[in-house]
């Protein structure tokens, strides 16, 4: 099969397409012959320098954390699922692949586009994860911190159906699209503290950056310490005492929940640029950049 593979450590440019063996499902698992692959900072991680505590892929190594496609191989101990339905899940191989392999998925409804549906998995659960670690709950006020972006739109829009106020930091381009998810919009850089003490007197009960943009300080200003305060982007965290959460909790129901109110409109998600399997370099590029205007995905 075809896939995007990277040989060495390094820019866009180390991606390239290549021949590879198509992987065979296990027990647990369904291989998809892939609709749409969606790219996210970690593929750009991995792919561009070594992360501390995490083992250097085994090169070829495919990038990919999430696909959506059509069942072609369902893997033994496996019920509720069949050769034709579409999916959409956590890759357990490489994405960026005419096939892979999953075993936390769900069924796409029907009429739901699978480049729409395959923005759904990374960042929902990372949402979920954040808000959880936070606590917010009804009657509190959340800061969020890059809230235009693929997990912070999410976050803002579960946290309000917590019940939670929420004022979503983002660049000046893009405060009508947080509003429009509910949020409060103001922007980054200078005079931060005072823009959200004006729109929030009372104060904000917890704060999430998305962005890892240098915002850990006036967060604890705000916050006027380091409880209730997550980063899913900014290293620095470890030093001023701030929590970093990472680590995906994969759960098939909370994926199904999810997808399904994106069916129905009742989440939304933002797709940025749709590119040919053969543009991962290009897709990689853009991503970095930050002018994909939303998940960038990739249709073999």
């Amino acid at each position: 099969m075809r896939a995007i593979v990277f040989t060495e450590l390094g820019g866009p440019e180390v991606l390239h397409l290549a021949d590879v063996p198509a992987p065979e499902p296990a027990a647990g698992q369904v291989r998809v012959r892939v609709e749409a692959a969606a790219v996210n900072g970690w593929d750009l991680k991995t792919r561009a320098a070594r992360i501390p505590g995490v083992p250097l892929p085994e090169f070829p190594a495919v990038p990919g954390l999430e696909v959506a496609g059509v069942v072609d191989a369902v893997g033994d101990d496996l019920t509720g699922v069949r050769p034709g339905d579409r999916v959409v899940g956590f890759a357990d191989t490489g994405g960026y692949a005419e096939l892979a392999l999953t075993s936390t998925f769900t069924l796409v409804p029907d009429g739901l586009d699978p480049t729409r549906a395959v923005t759904v998995p990374v960042s929902a659960e990372a949402a979920h994860r954040v808000l959880r670690v936070l606590g917010v709950t009804d009657g509190e006020t959340l800061l969020v911190h890059g809230a235009s972006g693929s997990v912070g739109e999410l976050a803002v829009q579960l946290a309000r159906r917590r019940g939670a106020t929420v004022i979503g930091t983002a660049s000046p381009a893009n405060q009508d699209r947080v509003a429009a998810l509910g949020a409060t919009p103001t922007t980054y850089g200078p005079g931060l503290v005072e823009r959200v003490r004006d729109l929030a007197p009372s104060g904000v009960d917890a704060v999430l950056d998305t962005a890892g943009a240098g915002v850990l300080p006036d967060s604890i200003t705000l916050r006027g310490g380091t409880e209730r305060i997550v980063t899913i982007a900014d290293p620095a965290a470890s030093d001023l005492g701030i929590t970093f959460s990472s680590g995906a909790r994969r759960d098939p129901d909370e994926l199904a929940e999810d997808v399904t109110s994106l069916a129905r409109g009742e989440l939304t998600t933002t797709l940025g640029e749709v590119l040919r399997l053969d543009d991962a370099a290009r897709a990689h590029a853009l991503v970095e950049s930050g002018r994909g205007g939303g998940k960038v995905v990739l249709a073999p």
